[in-house]
C-alpha cells in the first residue's frame, strides 16, 4: 500500500515556535519535529564544496544525534552533496573562468558519504542528486548528461533509494523519464525556482512514475520572500490555494497508482512550511 510522508526542508527554526515547538531553552528541534510530521528533508550536508581540495562531509556524531533524535519508522530524504552533484565550482561572478569540479560524479565520495551515513539507513528515505542549471559551457547536451549518468548510476551502492532533481526545463522529456524509469531511479519535482508548472510535467510523463516520487514545494521568488519575512517564518505570505488544491489531486492520483509520496514543503514556498503543512492535511481530510 502506497503511502503518504509530509516534511519541511530542514527543521532549525526559532520562529516556528508556537507553531510546533515549545518555548524550551534546551530544545532539541529534530525531536520535537518528529511528534509532528514522519519525514525531513536533510538540506546542510549539500553544502560540502569549498573549494578544489576542500570538501566537509557530515560528522559521525551529528549523524547519530539525528539518528537517535527521530522515531524507528521516521524517514529523512537527504540532499547528497554538491561536491558530486556540480560540474565546475561555483563563481563569485560571471567573469571569472570556469574551474572544473574534480570530485563530479565521484564514487569515492559517494560511497565515503554513505559510509558515514549508513547508521541511519533504515530511516532513510530518497538520497537527491541536486544539478544545478548546466548551460553549455558546463553540459553540452542532455545527451552528454545522460551519457555521464548512465556510467555512474551503474555502481550506486545498493539498498539505497537514488533521486534525480534537474534544474534544466529542457532535459524533462520523455528521453530522461525514460532514463530514469530503466535505471530505477526517482524523480524529483521542483515547484518554483524558474522551471516549468510541476502538474503540467507530471500530466505529460506520469505513467513513467513507479514506486516513489518526491515532491518539494519552492516558491517562484527566494530573495523576496526572505525580505518580506526578514527571517521570521511564522505567517503565510504568499498565499497558494489554488496551487495547493492541485498538489492535492496529484497526490491522491499518486496514491491510487501505488507510488510512495514524499512531500517536502519548504518555508520560501508561502511564508511558513508548517503552516503551509497544516492547510494540507487540511484539505487531504476531505478527499
Amino acid at each position: 500500500m502506497s503511502q503518504l510522508r509530509i516534511g519541511t526542508c530542514s527543521w532549525k527554526y526559532d520562529s516556528w515556535r508556537g507553531i510546533i515547538y515549545s518555548d524550551d531553552p534546551e530544545i532539541n528541534y529534530l525531536k520535537e519535529y518528529s511528534k509532528h510530521f514522519n519525514t525531513v528533508e536533510i538540506d546542510q550536508w549539500f553544502w560540502s564544496l569549498h573549494g578544489v581540495n576542500k570538501v566537509t562531509l557530515p560528522k559521525p556524531d551529528v549523524v547519530k544525534s539525528y539518528r537517535i533524535s527521530v522515531p524507528n519508522d521516521f524517514k529523512f530524504t537527504v540532499k547528497l552533496p554538491n561536491s558530486i552533484s556540480l560540474t565546475h565550482l561555483y563563481r563569485a561572478n560571471k567573469n571569472e573562468s570556469l574551474i572544473p569540479n574534480p570530485h563530479f560524479l565521484s564514487y569515492d565520495l559517494l560511497n565515503e558519504f554513505i559510509s558515514i551515513i549508513k547508521s541511519m539507513k533504515d530511516n532513510l528515505g530518497p538520497l537527491m542528486f541536486q544539478f544545478e542549471y548546466l548551460n553549455k559551457d558546463k553540459m553540452k547536451s542532455q545527451f552528454e548528461f545522460q551519457g555521464l549518468m548512465r556510467e555512474f548510476v551503474k555502481l550506486l551502492p545498493p539498498g539505497y533509494k537514488f533521486s534525480l532533481e534537474i534544474r534544466n526545463p529542457n532535459y524533462l522529456n520523455e528521453d530522461y523519464f525514460q532514463f530514469i524509469r530503466e535505471h530505477k531511479l526517482g524523480h524529483v519535482f521542483l515547484q518554483g525556482y524558474y522551471m516549468p508548472s510541476i502538474f503540467d510535467i507530471y500530466k505529460k510523463y506520469k505513467d513513467f512514475i513507479k514506486d516513489y516520487v518526491v515532491i518539494r514545494l519552492h516558491g517562484p521568488d527566494r530573495h523576496g520572500i526572505e525580505n518580506r519575512s526578514g527571517g521570521e517564518w511564522n505567517k503565510i505570505l504568499d498565499p497558494k490555494d489554488e496551487e495547493i488544491g492541485k498538489v492535492i489531486e496529484m497526490i491522491a492520483e499518486l496514491l491510487e497508482r501505488n507510488v510512495d509520496i514524499y512531500l517536502n514543503v519548504n518555508n520560501h514556498y508561502e511564508g511558513s512550511a508548517p503552516l503551509t503543512i497544516q492547510k494540507i492535511q487540511k484539505l487531504l481530510k476531505q478527499i
